[in-house]
């Protein structure tokens, strides 16, 4: 359903969003609204402690069951798709604000996010990509770098859709624009995320050579270690929290959670798919030279998964409205 979605019954019944979770949030307020006692029954507020932890749990997993897989494969291909453009995109803001030097290691810093092989794999072909395109031929490059990785983008706003059981009610070019901008914003985080960590390590190093006495703070200047960690989470959560539908966006529903569920799972895939890879000695001869290109399809799948499964979770932790019950009839369901 959309922000503004009329009942299934209704004439217009056709913005419900199709193949939706029958736990989606907008799934439970219609089997509320129509007078379905367990639908309240299940409301979080009325769970105790282990009770709602299988509840969000069953909404989760029911969630991701229903197409999850599928769009976690989708984000895989698209993500290889859209890279190149997105790094394309980056070089071009950076020479638009005379920070060129800045973009090898904004890029550098995206890749030190997936696996060695997955790096080795596209390290030198971004290299050529961008040394190729200089002046208007990067900013027109940027350009359409911009509109692919929207797509990207898009994609991410569908499985949140999904997730909430809502539809699609504002035109193309306006899902679109946000996008772009939510692109844009990225590119200019991930620039300032780079420069603190430069600062961050200049001071441990100011630290270390020369107040060795102040070696007690050591351990905290350490801790920015963890700021791709944090990074990760801080753009995450602006990404759900953009894409979101406008109904639960600005509601009290949390969105934090899926956002540090699809950091931790994506570090965790980091640290987990080289161990897993290590195992399978003969995956090379399987795949030949597509090897490569295969482990960082399963690594950006793995990646997929875990955004779908944080889409999941603040849908499984949001509780919308009753709107179409009497204040008896709701009343009487919670008693029962």
């Amino acid at each position: 359903m959309s922000d503004n979605c009329p009942p299934k019954n209704s004439p217009d019944a056709a913005c419900h969003a199709p193949d939706t979770s029958p736990q989606s949030p907008e799934a439970r307020r219609e089997q509320a609204d129509a007078g379905n006692s367990e639908a309240v029954e299940h409301k979080l507020g009325n769970l105790g402690p282990f009770a709602t932890a299988y509840e969000v749990s069953k909404r989760v997993v029911v969630g991701v069951f229903s197409d999850g897989f599928i769009h976690a494969g989708n984000l895989a291909y698209l993500t290889l798709l859209t890279l190149f453009p997105f790094f394309i995109v980056i070089a071009a803001l950076a020479s638009v604000f005379g920070r060129s030097e800045d973009s090898i290691h904004a890029i550098n810093s995206v890749l030190l996010g997936m696996p060695p092989t997955v790096q080795t794999l596209l390290r030198q072909p971004i290299h050529d990509v961008l040394t190729q395109k200089t002046g208007w031929l990067l900013l027109i490059g940027g350009l359409v770098g911009l509109w692919t990785a929207g797509s990207f983008i898009e994609t991410i706003r569908d499985i949140l859709r999904r997730a909430y059981g809502s539809a699609y009610t504002n035109p193309f070019w306006q899902y679109r624009l946000t996008s772009i901008g939510i692109i844009i914003a990225a590119v200019i985080l991930m620039m300032l995320a780079f420069s603190a960590q430069v600062v961050m390590t200049a001071a441990e190093q100011f630290i270390y050579h020369v107040i060795p006495f102040a070696g007690r703070f050591v351990g905290w200047i350490q801790l920015s270690r963890l700021v791709p960690l944090f990074v990760a989470f801080v753009a995450l959560y602006l990404l759900f929290w953009s894409l979101t539908p406008s109904h639960y966006r600005f509601s009290k529903c949390p969105k934090w959670p899926g956002a540090l569920f699809t950091a931790v799972w994506w570090f965790g895939s980091l640290a987990v798919l080289p161990f897993i890879l290590s195992k399978l000695s003969n995956y090379d001869a399987t795949y030949g030279s597509l090897a490569g290109v295969i482990i960082a399809l399963i690594f950006f799948w793995f990646v997929g998964l875990g955004i779908v499964i944080g889409a999941h979770l603040n849908a499984a932790l949001a509780e919308p409205p009753i709107s179409t019950l009497k204040k008896d009839q709701r009343r009487d369901l919670e008693t029962q």
